[in-house]
């Protein structure tokens, strides 16, 4: 057994690492394991997992993540290695010899490297010593606060052992294996000043004068371009040696440029560390001013800025000039990677005063194969921006348009609709204010909307070469256009104006200045996509992307490829990561590196798009390697989604058996709740689509899987038009003749059904369940089923029946020993039993659920239990403790934010008091409920 920090956290046995979870789980081991053999107290657990904000049940969590760990390692056997997780009053203690710790085998061969009297051999106790490391320390945790600390604490300690390693060498006379050791370390780490000056005198010892000084010349710039500060004594005395032309063989003198890049780096404290110090201070941000009538959060909605936006000035004072008047829309039209929406970006960021109450953008695709956004989601996310509680938005298409004119009648809105493909689509999302701005973007003319609202089009074309070159320079600098100026201008001809063949085109020559502009444009001119590049079609966009792709580092273009089989419409490191098969930290890497080539959009911090172009280069990259990345992709979703639904409802059974073949990339964590299930209503097209692509594909399997993880948004919103996506899960389902798989779909979507009205197609379902579960020998998905259709049968009258199947239920929960769904099945049996006026029997069931409950059980099912509690207490006739549970039911739910349950409490307690405190907190929560406020 072995415990690894010295790249992903992890536990290695003979059978292969354990299965360690979410990023919560290992970032707990990894506090652990720092602080072996000594008592880490919770609180100092707390920091470690989630900084300054923790969740209220961060305890509970806590004790979840230990338990499980404990089972692992003895699963494991972990007690025969002399490995123990033990409680000690409010701390842990994760008893292990430091022989399975590798940082500890790593200090240790330091410390006998340090000792050895001969170079041959500190260069193989270092070696040994660096083997012990698999990537960037305590990956796959949460890195921030204490663990930040901890990481960064041992990068430095592996950085200064690469420059005593590069020193061995030295002595040793290897310079250039001395400088292939420093090269690899200095691209990672440029502003590492030792680093640099190391690198640089192994270069010219190794004879590489020109390398040296190129490198000294590089470091030089980068520090002044990002710090605004000069060269440390170290690189400056490095420089100096080289240019008065010191000695090249052996180790420097004493006193020399060595001598002080040895000690800076023994002690951890050269110029990189310090380096930030000497910079100038940045001035405070000055907020900008708003009108009078501004708001005092407007909604902005914006992706960023465009970079290197050029030329375009008439279409610009077009676009102002068509702004003007009385409820304006404003439609840029082109071909393809003409920069519409770079065009229209520029403009609405230009002036944001003159919209005070906020910009709104959302991205129609109406020309993308992963489809058009459902226009009822994008009017929800309109209203929610504008503050409109999600309870309140209309479920049809028309009565949320209609409600979306009514919200903007008075306000001065920037709605900027992209991509859009009909004229019908953009009508139902016009705002309602004769101030607000309409600014639509399209490969179509819309000459409907033209003649229908009046829009006023603004035609956008491709760009001319002066246009073309001048973006050229914005990325190359003036020097380079200014030495070749006709190469430059051919450049821009071939690209045929088109901004995204001229970034892609720009971007490869920024990388290599040797690189002459006249040597592409011959190259462009064998290209025969070239005469293309003004056509709606890819072909002459996919010329200029092969000439960039063919200059990417491997990992960055197997990522390309693997992006191009994403069958969702957004992508971030965890997702790019399962697609290329790696882990986030390199997914990001390689992500930064396609999107400084322009291959890749950043839409938002972390979550990136393809251009539709691009989309289509990237897949025939690897054509094979398809259902491989969409098998991993999916298999991605199915974790994540399982991580989002344990945080948003924890201690539940999870909702079904892991797929055969199951492998799960790095998932990401979820803080609490509320970030478990904004990430499920982002994602929820996508997640979509994975599921379809899946069917399609034939995994049955993780088709119905991916959509049945999304439960908890279900019952979120379960008015939401859940029922087509869980119809296409139970097709899945049958596919695969899979009774438990049937069984567990025909639950959630028989409860949808009835929740929506449809209670006949409900009971059909829900009547099937039982029995299936039964066949399948899922007892468990039995109890679900029974509750679930107890609750239809009690809408319908049949008292009796629910009441039994309810008792069934608990029946079979007590029998398989789990509390989550007994204290569901009793719930429910609580409130049937109050119904029936069995007020004693309902209170006893609401009593034993209860006390099932474990600390970290949801506030929800404790404020509707107290509830029924003080509804059974009033009808016994016992009208103060009656009172006091429903009191404080309406309390924990009122904590909780649950204010549907607080109205509930407040009604009951209304109904036999007339306190005024109550009524006051009554009408505060309904108009929570109501107006989100």
């Amino acid at each position: 057994m072995e415990f690894r920090l010295l790249g992903t956290v992890s536990v290695d046995t003979r059978t292969g690492p354990l299965p360690l979870g979410p990023a919560k789980r290992r970032s707990l081991l990894a506090a652990l394991l720092l602080s072996a053999n000594t008592p880490v107290p919770v609180a100092r657990l707390t920091d470690s997992l989630w900084g300054e904000e923790s969740p209220p049940r961060a305890r509970g969590v806590i004790q979840g993540h230990v338990s499980r760990l404990r089972a692992l390692l003895t699963g494991a056997e972990a007690q025969a290695y002399g490995v123990e997780l033990i409680t000690l009053g409010d701390a842990y203690v994760l008893r292990v010899p430091e022989t399975l710790l590798d940082y500890q085998r790593f200090e240790e061969l330091l410390m006998l490297a340090r000792q050895q009297r001969s170079a041959a051999d500190t260069v193989r106790m270092l070696d040994d010593a660096l083997s012990l490391w698999q990537g960037p320390a305590l990956g796959g945790t949460f890195t921030e606060g204490p663990l930040q600390a901890a990481a960064h604490t041992l990068e430095e300690s592996r950085l200064a052992t690469v420059e005593e390693l590069a020193r061995a060498y030295g002595e040793l006379g290897e310079h250039h294996r001395a400088a292939s050791v420093l090269r690899a370390e200095a691209v990672a780490h440029p502003m590492r000043e030792s680093l640099a000056a190391a690198l640089i005198l192994a270069l010219y010892r190794a004879g590489r004068q020109s390398e040296a000084l190129d490198w000294f010349h590089r470091t030089r710039r980068l520090l002044a371009d990002e710090l605004g500060i000069d060269p440390g004594h170290e690189l400056a005395d490095a420089y100096a040696l080289i240019l008065r032309g010191g000695p090249r063989p052996g180790a420097a003198p004493a006193g020399g440029p060595d001598t002080a890049a040895a000690g800076a780096s023994r002690t951890g404290t050269g110029p990189a560390e310090g380096a930030g110090t000497t910079a100038a201070p940045v001035p405070p941000r000055v907020p900008a001013a708003h009108g009078p009538s501004a708001a005092p959060h407007p909604v902005d909605l914006l992706p960023r800025a465009p970079r290197g936006f050029h030329g375009r000035n008439a279409e610009l004072a077009t676009l102002t000039r068509a702004a003007a008047g009385e409820a304006p829309v404003c439609l840029v039209t082109g071909p393809a990677g003409v920069g519409k929406t770079s065009l229209a970006l520029q403009w609405a960021h230009h002036n944001p005063a003159a919209f005070p109450d906020g910009r709104l953008f959302a991205d129609l695709r109406g020309f993308s194969e992963t489809g058009e956004p459902a226009l009822i989601d994008v009017l929800r996310e309109f209203l929610l921006a504008l503050g409109v509680a999600p309870r309140r938005v209309p479920e049809s298409v028309s009565a949320a348009a209609a409600f979306f004119r009514s919200l903007t009648d008075r306000r001065r809105l920037l709605v900027v609709l992209d991509n859009a493909r009909d004229s019908a689509t953009v009508r139902a999302l016009l705002p309602g204010g004769t101030d607000c701005v309409t600014l639509v973007t399209s490969r179509n003319r819309l000459e409907g909307l033209i003649a229908s609202d009046a829009a006023r089009p603004v035609p956008l074309g491709t760009l001319e070469p002066q246009d073309g070159t001048a973006l050229l320079a914005g990325v190359l600098g003036e020097e380079r256009i200014l030495a070749e100026p006709v190469a430059a201008r051919r450049l821009a001809e071939l690209c045929g104006g088109l901004p995204l063949a001229l970034r892609v085109t720009a971007a490869r020559l920024a990388g290599r200045p040797q690189w002459t502009l006249a040597g592409l444009a011959d190259e462009l001119a064998d290209e025969r996509g070239r005469l293309t590049f003004l056509d709606v079609d890819d072909t002459g966009v996919s010329a200029a992307l092969r000439l960039t792709v063919q200059q990417l580092p491997p990992d960055a273009v197997r990522q390309l490829a693997r992006l191009g089989h994403h069958p969702g419409g957004h992508f971030d490191p965890y997702t790019c990561a399962a697609l290329a098969g790696t882990d986030p930290a390199a997914a990001a890497a390689a992500l930064e590196r396609l999107g400084s080539a322009h291959l890749v959009t950043e839409t938002a911090p972390g979550r990136w798009v393809l251009h539709d172009l691009v989309r289509l280069y990237a897949r025939g990259l690897d054509p094979a390697s398809g259902a491989e990345a969409l098998a991993d992709v999916l298999d991605h979703y199915i974790a994540t989604a399982l991580a989002a639904a344990d945080t948003a409802e924890p201690g539940g059974e999870p909702c079904f058996v892991l797929p055969e073949g199951y492998r799960p990339a790095a998932v990401r964590d979820f803080a609490d709740r509320a970030a478990a299930m904004h990430w499920l209503a982002t994602e929820r097209d996508d997640l979509a689509r994975a599921a379809v692509a899946a069917r399609s594909a034939g995994l049955h399997d993780r088709a119905w899987r991916i959509i049945l993880l999304q439960w908890p948004q279900v019952v979120w919103r379960v008015r939401d038009n859940w029922a087509p996506l869980l119809e296409l899960a139970l097709d899945s389902a049958r596919a695969r003749q899979d009774l438990y798989a049937e069984s567990r779909v025909l639950n959630l979507l028989g409860w949808v059904l009835a929740e929506e009205g449809r209670t006949a197609e409900a009971v059909t379902l829900l009547e099937r369940s039982p029995g299936l579960a039964r066949q399948a020998g899922d007892r468990l998905g039995e109890a679900t089923a029974l509750i679930n259709l107890a609750v239809v049968q009690a809408g319908q009258g049949e008292l009796d029946r629910a009441l039994e199947g309810c008792g069934r239920a608990v029946a079979l929960a007590r029998e398989e020993k789990d509390r989550h769904t007994e204290m569901l099945a009793l719930q429910h049996l609580a409130r049937l039993q109050l119904d029936a006026q069995r007020p004693g029997d309902a209170l006893e069931s609401a009593r034993t659920a209860l006390a099932l409950g474990p600390e970290h059980e949801e506030a929800a099912r404790r404020s509707l239990l107290l509830a029924v509690s003080g509804e059974a207490r009033l009808a016994l006739g016992e009208e103060d403790e009656g009172i006091l549970l429903l009191d404080r039911a309406a309390e924990e739910a009122e904590l909780a934010g649950y204010d549907e349950g607080a109205v509930r409490a407040l009604e009951a307690l209304l109904r036999v008091s007339a306190r005024a405190d109550y009524r006051t907190r009554h009408a505060q929560a309904l108009g929570r409920l109501t107006d989100g406020g």
